[in-house]
């Protein structure tokens, strides 16, 4: 078990990310013209309005546990309440792995000019915990199955009807898909697809973002 100051570390980080995820989801719906965001409280910074009990617990959980994954509430949009339904709808999905992407390279802006510099080894370890962690959580909210980001992303892409059915499948199929995924990565201790999936380029990236030699 890793050491208590870096899983608090861990732990302040990635309820910080998911909450500034969705965040970025409701601001963009809010900003093209959908109120429901706004009427559900949710275009706030407060991180409680982005949380509902059970994510809130699992993620401390499985911070102890060593992973810095989880889940937030889901911010529900109208699209047809948007100035432009299509568009719209793909950037308040889109917006919210760009706020881990923002997180990410501002903490590398830390690392380089203001962690390293100072010596503290505290400043150190957050700017590397919170790049990896948004860089992870970006990476696999891009996975497009639902519920995930990404499934929304490829499915309003697609020309249409073929975009729908995506959506429409990834509803029940992929959903149950990205589950199994799930819990085959956590059982199974020689075979990780999410881990072989996302392993190589979250440390690629991290790596860039902190101005380290990649590996």
């Amino acid at each position: 078990m890793r050491d208590i100051e870096t899983t608090l570390i861990l732990l302040g980080v990635v309820y910080m990310s998911i909450a500034l995820h969705e965040f970025g989801h409701a601001k963009s719906a809010d900003s093209a013209g959908d109120p429901t965001p706004r009427l559900m409280g949710r275009v706030t910074l407060n991180p409680f309005a982005h949380f509902d009990p059970i994510g809130a617990v699992l993620i401390a959980v499985l911070a102890f546990s060593g992973y810095g994954l989880g889940w937030g509430k889901p911010v529900l949009v109208n699209p047809s309440k948007m100035q432009h339904p299509r568009w719209d709808h793909f950037m308040s999905v889109l917006w919210g792995p760009l706020t881990n992407v923002i997180i990410a390279v501002v903490f590398g802006f830390l690392f380089r000019f203001a962690a390293l510099p100072s010596g503290s080894a505290f400043f150190v370890a957050l700017c590397i915990i919170a790049v990896t962690t948004n860089v992870a959580l970006c990476l696999f909210n891009l996975i497009p199955l639902g519920p995930l980001d990404g499934h929304w992303l490829v499915g309003l892409a697609l020309p249409q009807p073929m975009g729908q059915r995506f959506i429409l499948w990834n509803r029940t199929t992929g959903t149950f898909v990205l589950i199994g995924l799930i819990v085959v990565s956590q059982m199974s201790s020689s075979f990780n697809p999410i881990g072989m999936l996302m392993s190589g380029p979250v440390m690629t990236l991290t790596d860039l973002i902190l101005g380290l030699p990649t590996t």
